[in-house]
């Protein structure tokens, strides 16, 4: 391990609820390279990463950058959905974009930039309410992920949450929206889930820049998309829900824009909030107790 990379895992060690995860491996992905996905082991306090292993997890990853007028260290953070099923033992994967560095980023980089041998600190996240509840089983009959680029990670959780489950029944439709047909991320597993579970998963794909002879969808999404890859909406019995994620703009087309609440007193961001439905599905009737955006 590198001096600086040493400086930066003892910077975060001792605050509350960090805890370490090295790095095992890391493949690059994409058209450029500039995603990966990483495979980390799991910190000794935990056999898995899911305190509850039937519901969908995330971890907020801590990067060291710099000290403030008082030399303490000073941390920038970011929230990663894995892509691994939550109770995976002794491991935990993440697909992670290594943006380029802006204000207030560069946590993506970091990441990307461990290699093997190298450890990262993460708090686990609490769980995440959807719609007044946490719990993804056996909830709906029907579930649409739609996700852009590394919007996926999250979806790709559920997926394997509700379809490893040998008491769910419900139905999953996905679609994954990218620019090339390289910057496909994870299509090879997405494709094996399909095989595995042909009844029960359906991924479709769809290029804004797509090739010549591309014979799937094109474009970042309209009315015919929605009807052709995802569930219709069934607002009178509850039976259905569509999950959004992706950059800001993405949400916002399909779904309209995620909010927040005002900041804490300790000055971290407030909760996110769903806000109205607007954007493709709301044209395309669904109500926004079936929508979940990220």
């Amino acid at each position: 391990m590198s001096l600086t990379r040493a400086a930066s895992v003892t910077s975060c060690s001792a605050a509350d609820g960090q805890l370490p995860y090295t790095l095992l491996s890391k493949v690059p992905l994409g058209a450029d390279s500039n995603s990966c996905l990483l495979r980390f082991a799991l910190p000794p306090e935990r056999q898995s990463l899911g305190e509850d292993p039937t519901l969908p997890t995330c971890l907020k990853v801590l990067h060291p950058n710099g000290t403030d007028e008082a030399g303490a260290p000073k941390l920038l953070e970011k929230s990663y959905s894995p892509v691994s099923h939550p109770a995976k033992k002794g491991e935990v994967e993440l697909l992670v974009k290594a943006y380029k560095p802006r204000p207030g980023g560069g946590v993506g980089a970091y990441i990307c930039d461990l290699e093997a041998g190298d450890t990262m600190h993460a708090t686990l996240k609490s769980k995440r309410v959807m719609h007044g509840d946490a719990q993804v089983l056996r909830r709906w009959s029907n579930i649409g992920l739609v996700g852009g680029g590394t919007g996926v990670a999250p979806l790709i959780q559920i997926a394997r949450l509700v379809l490893s489950d040998p008491d769910e029944g419900a139905r999953v439709k996905m679609l994954s929206i990218n620019r090339y047909e390289q910057d496909i991320l994870m299509r090879k597993e997405l494709d094996a889930l399909a095989a595995e579970h042909p009844d029960r998963f359906e991924v479709a794909y769809s290029l804004t820049s797509p090739p010549a002879g591309w014979g799937s969808h094109t474009g970042r999404g309209s009315p015919e998309m929605v009807r052709a890859t995802l569930p219709p909406p069934a607002s009178a019995d509850g039976s259905t829900m569509i999950f959004v994620c992706g950059t800001d703009g993405f949400v916002e087309m399909w779904g309209g824009p995620v909010g927040r609440a005002p900041k804490k007193a300790d000055g971290s961001k407030g909760a996110k909030i769903q806000g109205p439905l607007t954007g493709l599905l709301a044209a395309a009737g669904f109500d926004p107790s079936e929508v979940f955006k990220y």
